[in-house]
């Protein structure tokens, strides 16, 4: 539906400012390195690239930008990527497809590169350049109030200025955006883009009286595209389909094609710019390394060899296809499916509820559901999430322990424009509402949910929904310290422990030690399936403990200075070449060691010790017997 009623700007212009002068205040006030507490996932990578390119002028990495990230941060830059460049020659040929590109090794070995897109870097050098770090914040306080002018000139033009408000707002701030606006990474610049393209590809759609209502927006929407594809390739690229797809269903042929012939060529362009800049087309080909606590050039004289520090990092292009051949594809699929909507971490509907509110005001709407350009829309959103569940069956989302989905979010502000006319504050209520029970305690400090992103989860309404058992190397948990995650269980090398809460305890000589102060949930991976676990658990104090491993839970009464024997039935999921099972545990009294014994200065509050052994189907058929 076109609506061409005059609507006013002033409402998005207040936003905008209220938006922009809130956020840059703050990004110019804090000290970064502190109120960020360090480093966190790839930034690195993306601040030193930063400062390379705003003092340098270039996308090199050389000792001087060891020199002043130290400066800065006060540490190394752990987990920084590097890699080697190549010398590159195109040569023509006769032969289809008649160029031929020559790679040989740099003369210079010591000349590295930033193993990133470049496209962030580059953009926020000039705010590095007048801010310091400061300037990635500020920068990133820009991008979230033109997505917020974005949004609510959309919207405004379909609804009253008080309902536009409420679904912008709810869309901004009642989902998983205020964390990642605090990462020192691309993840809001890329959401900007997706963002913005389509809204320039979609104004005209509701506002067909605007300045905006030429053929030049879906082109603008097409480089933009492009842009985002060479900075995050999946799942961008499959938004520029709906771009094309639209034209085409107009017998617009031409416009069609055209504007899909522009996304990629300006995604080519970049990658080919990056051949340019390193040898390669592909920064995270080549020869390329993650580096920890020693770094090249990091001697006193400016050595530092290549050879001796770092990990290779490689691409495992046979991870799809091992998992699209095993007999075992379809149940996997099924469990990344779940995990995907409504998985504790990484689920779509706790960390982008107001999507889930769009999609369901789209659905209800006659008018709206058939309209071509929602319905492409959506398609792109769907075949998006389908692509990272299929491509990256293990890291869909995103890896490294941040909240929420981090390769979704790029296609998160698709859902946007989903929304239908209409009048009602509902859909913005409800957004707020539904979104707040699992952000709210992220909105408050997103610079701790960022640097501490398993806290939110370990209480409230997300421990209600199900655990991401396949991707445990993934989960939050694994950056928590004291470490509580890859934990070995005792002197067995073949079960690992993630332990999801604080009301367990990592194995000690004579067991585990559950809390007596709630409910535990820990992850027990093996490199073998298990039908049943034999438990011993013993406690000084009387008690009755639950422990599920995702079948019937067992209750056992202890009994002081007594250690009970019993059986738990496991099912699980399989993994990446291991088997995963969640362990729930529950013990209904519990007791302070110091209480017990003044001399212990332990003040945990303990309610039973377990020990344990998996056992697998083939040892259960051989009749084994616990030990007595």
């Amino acid at each position: 539906m076109t609506t061409d009623r005059p609507v006013s700007h002033r409402g998005a212009a207040v936003l905008g400012l209220v938006l922009f002068v809130a956020m840059a205040a703050a990004a110019l006030a804090i000290d970064v390195p502190r109120t960020t507490y360090g480093l966190k996932s790839d930034e690195a990578t993306y601040i030193m690239a930063a400062l390379s390119a705003a003092y340098d002028g270039d996308l090199q990495y050389e000792r001087k930008d060891l020199e002043r990230f130290a400066g800065i941060y006060h540490s190394g830059p752990d987990g920084i990527f590097l890699k080697r460049g190549k010398v590159m020659r195109i040569r023509g040929t006769s032969a289809f497809p008649f160029v031929r590109i020559l790679k040989r090794e740099d003369p210079n070995r010591n000349r590295l590169y930033f193993g990133k897109a470049m496209a962030y870097s580059v953009m926020v050098a000039p705010f590095v350049r007048f801010f310091g770090v400061n300037g990635i914040l500020l920068f990133h306080a820009v991008l979230i109030a033109l997505s917020g002018v974005c949004a609510y000139l959309f919207l405004a033009a379909q609804r009253t200025p008080s309902s536009a408000a409420a679904l912008t707002t709810a869309f901004l701030g009642a989902s998983i955006l205020p964390v990642y606006g605090v990462f020192l990474m691309p993840e809001i610049f890329n959401f900007t883009l997706v963002l913005t393209a389509y809204f320039l590809w979609l104004y005209k759609e509701v506002r067909s009286d605007s300045v905006l209502a030429r053929p030049w927006t879906t082109l603008a929407a097409a480089v933009i595209l492009g842009l985002g594809t060479y900075s995050k390739p999946l799942p961008t690229a499959v938004l520029v389909a709906p771009i094309v797809l639209l034209a085409w269903w107009r017998r617009r042929w031409v416009h069609g094609f055209v504007a899909g012939f522009v996304a990629v060529v300006v995604a080519c362009a970049l990658f080919g710019l990056n051949a340019v800049v390193t040898g390669e087309f592909n920064y995270q080909g080549g020869d390329r390394k993650t580096f920890y606590a020693s770094f090249p050039f990091d001697a006193p004289d400016g050595t530092g060899t290549w050879e001796r520090r770092g990990g290779m990092v490689t691409t495992d292009t046979s991870t799809p296809q091992e998992v699209l051949r095993s007999e075992d594809a379809p149940f996997r699929f099924a469990h990344n499916v779940e995990y995907f909507l409504i998985g504790r971490h990484f689920g779509f509907v706790p960390y982008f509820f107001p999507g889930v509110v769009a999609i369901v005001a789209w659905a209800l709407s006659r008018e709206a559901r058939v309209q071509a350009w929602r319905l492409l829309a959506f398609g792109a959103v769907v075949a998006a999430a389908l692509g990272l569940l299929i491509l990256l069956p293990w890291t869909w989302s995103g890896g490294g322990g941040p909240p929420g989905n981090r390769y979704f979010f790029t296609a998160y502000p698709v859902l946007l424009f989903l929304i239908p006319p209409g009048v009602s504050l509902t859909p913005g209520v409800l957004a707020w509402v539904g979104g707040a029970l699992f952000t709210a305690k992220m909105l408050i400090n997103p610079f701790v949910a960022a640097k501490f992103p398993f806290l939110p989860m370990e209480k409230g309404p997300a421990r209600r929904l199900p655990v991401e058992l396949t991707m445990a190397n993934d989960l939050p948990v694994r950056l928590a310290q004291p470490l509580r995650g890859h934990v070995q269980y005792r002197t067995d090398p073949g079960v690992l422990l993630y332990h999801l809460d604080q009301n367990s305890w990592p194995p000690e000589p004579n067991g585990m030690w559950i809390s007596g102060s709630g409910r535990s949930e820990i992850i027990m991976r093996t490199a073998f399936p298990v039908q049943y676990v034999q438990f011993e658990a013993e406690s000084p104090v009387p008690t009755v403990i639950t422990i599920s491993l995702g079948s019937t839970p067992v209750r056992v009464a202890l009994q002081p200075k007594k250690v009970a024997y019993f059986n738990v039935p496991a099912s699980g999921v399989r993994g990446f070449g291991d088997y995963n099972y969640l362990l729930v545990t529950h013990s209904t009294e519990g007791f302070v060691p110091h209480l017990l014994e003044p001399g212990n200065m332990d003040y945990r509050n303990l309610g039973a010790q377990l020990r344990f052994r998996p056992v697998t189907p083939t040892e259960a058929s051989g009749g084994t017997t616990l030990p007595k």
